[in-house]
């Protein structure tokens, strides 16, 4: 077989590839609808874990990441008191990759109520392009997205109390928040489902050797990223997750946490999205209550 035949043949398999489409796939809006959000979720609660009207908090941040010369504007919801973030417990949620903040409300609600009732801050922001958020998806965007929040969490008095929780896309923002701190230092990282680099997507969805830069432009590297974290890490992936695999992804990136402070949890029977069904909310909260306290 001539070089020629197999250049073409690797280019005509990449053509269908296009990993940027793939990881972001965000979804506009016009409102909000929190608990009247008849979409598609990941999981399902049912009242015992309602937040109050008057623990959420929806506004909006100016994120400029270092090549734009004007700030663009993000959603943002807080759940919790503004009045106690200075001293309570806060999560900053980044959550996965598909459409904007509603999907993944109930997620945050499990987290917000995790050992008691309205235990913990939850602050959870839509990606640019995402939601009500202006803009477009890009690798830069999505860390300056999560730092404006991080530094938003830092104006109104947060202190070392702070915890960064990336889920699947979210992995990428976290876990370099957690190893190149800017506005704030996360005390504990946690991921859930995260992926261990582009170059590894690229190779799971080809299955040939072809190059990451046959496909997308994202130098995201969460393997090497985690190298840098110090602080404690849990790490949470399903054993039949068939989008990022728990041996080519998951397995790698907790691998390569050189500190000896991490909890890993390997989910039987869990997928990419229903690891907290699967778990049980009780056990999971068991689970994140245990890491955070």
């Amino acid at each position: 077989m001539n070089k020629l035949y197999i250049i073409a043949l690797i280019l005509s398999l990449t053509s269908c590839l296009d990993l940027d489409d793939n990881l972001y796939s965000p979804d506009k809006i016009t409102k909000y609808k929190w608990d009247d959000y008849d979409g598609e979720t990941e999981i399902s609660l049912d009242d015992t874990y309602k937040i109050p009207d008057s623990l959420v908090y929806e506004f909006t941040l100016n994120s400029k990441d270092s090549t734009e010369s004007e700030a663009t504007k993000i959603s943002a919801v807080y759940i919790g008191s503004l009045t106690e973030i200075a001293t309570d417990t806060v999560i900053m949620y980044c959550h996965g990759t598909a459409d904007h903040m509603d999907r993944y409300w109930q997620r945050a609600k499990l987290l917000a109520n995790t050992g008691s009732k309205n235990r913990f801050g939850v602050l959870m922001i839509d990606y640019r392009g995402y939601g009500l958020s202006e803009g477009e998806p890009t690798e830069a965007g999505l860390y300056a997205d999560v730092d404006a929040a991080l530094q938003w969490l830092k104006d109104q008095g947060l202190s070392d109390k702070r915890l960064i929780y990336g889920y699947s896309l979210g992995s990428a923002p976290a876990t370099m928040l957690a190893a190149n701190p800017i506005s704030i230092k996360p005390s504990k990282l946690i991921l859930e489902a995260p992926f261990a680099s582009a170059e590894v997507m690229v190779q799971d969805a080809s299955e040939i050797a072809v190059p990451s830069s046959f496909v997308t432009n994202l130098e995201i590297n969460n393997a090497e990223e985690i190298k840098k974290v110090k602080g404690p890490f849990l790490w949470i992936h399903g054993k039949k997750d068939d989008f990022l695999n728990i041996e080519t992804h998951g397995e790698v990136v907790y691998k390569n946490y050189l500190s000896s402070n991490s909890i890993a949890y390997r989910v039987e029977n869990a997928n990419h999205t229903d690891v907290p069904t699967i778990m049980g909310f009780k056990e999971y909260n068991a689970a994140i209550l245990d890491f955070l306290t």
